[in-house]
């Protein structure tokens, strides 16, 4: 069912605000926030309707990202991904067009659950030895993150492990992880107006609406990660992401 700002409650605007805020602090450090999002959203709206709703909010914040890393993004690596990332993302517009939601929904939980040994393996790890920077390790990386990106926008995980492999300077990792998902998000936009049509004017609307709470989130994101113990929020991140992917199974 498309999205129309008239039909939303309070309820909805209430989970919307509150996504926009994690999307935008997302961005800016607050590593997880964008995986408890997805789920969060799935549990309100729906599998491809919150897919859909999700997409242009992460592509304003990559923008934004972009804008102000775009002088360290280490292009070598992002040709390696590229190729594979969009054949990953036609794999799951197929995917996704021959499913029921429900279905849709239990693929997002896997994916993002999948994605939670990453975050605690990186939560462990002090130092993570060098992947080779070759083809096949793009080729695998890329297309992992291309399907998972279309299916749920849950690839955060494993492009963070990709980058953290190829240890990558702290600023160029940051950057290319901003043009990674400022490209293919923007290579995705197409598929779901066209094809899922999920993304439709009354529903780009309402991520215009967000933009303002998504600048004030990385605002906010900016400020909290001075502040706020690192290592204890990001555990309860990886909690509870754990629990609202659980509730897609359940829901």
């Amino acid at each position: 069912m498309p999205v129309i700002a008239e039909s939303l409650s309070p309820a909805h605007w209430a989970m919307l605000i509150m996504v926009a805020l994690f999307v935008g602090m997302s961005k800016v450090g607050i590593y997880g926030l964008g995986m408890l999002a997805a789920p969060l959203l799935a549990d309100m709206f729906g599998g491809r309707v919150s897919a859909g709703l999700l997409l242009p909010m992460l592509s304003m914040a990559d923008i934004i990202a972009v804008i102000y890393y775009n002088r360290h993004a280490s292009w070598p690596h992002l040709w390696k991904l590229f190729p594979f990332a969009a054949g990953g993302v036609i794999a799951a517009i197929w995917v996704g067009a021959v499913v029921d939601d429900n279905t849709f929904k239990m693929l997002m939980g896997i994916f993002i659950l999948g994605g939670i040994p990453v975050m605690v393996w990186r939560e462990r790890m002090k130092n993570t030895r060098p992947l080779p920077g070759n083809w096949w390790t793009g080729s695998f990386f890329g297309i992992t993150g291309g399907f998972s990106t279309m299916i749920g926008n849950t690839a955060g995980p494993i492009m963070s492990l990709y980058l953290l492999a190829m240890q990558l300077p702290k600023n160029v990792l940051i950057g290319t992880g901003a043009w990674f998902f400022l490209v293919i998000n923007l290579f995705k936009i197409p598929f779901h107006v066209i094809i899922w049509e999920t993304v439709t004017i009354n529903s780009f609307t309402v991520n215009l609406m967000m933009l303002p709470v998504i600048i004030l989130g990385g605002i906010l994101g900016i400020r909290l990660v001075r502040i706020i113990p690192e290592k204890p929020f990001r555990w309860l991140l990886i909690i509870m992401t754990t629990l609202a992917s659980v509730r897609l199974f359940i829901g």
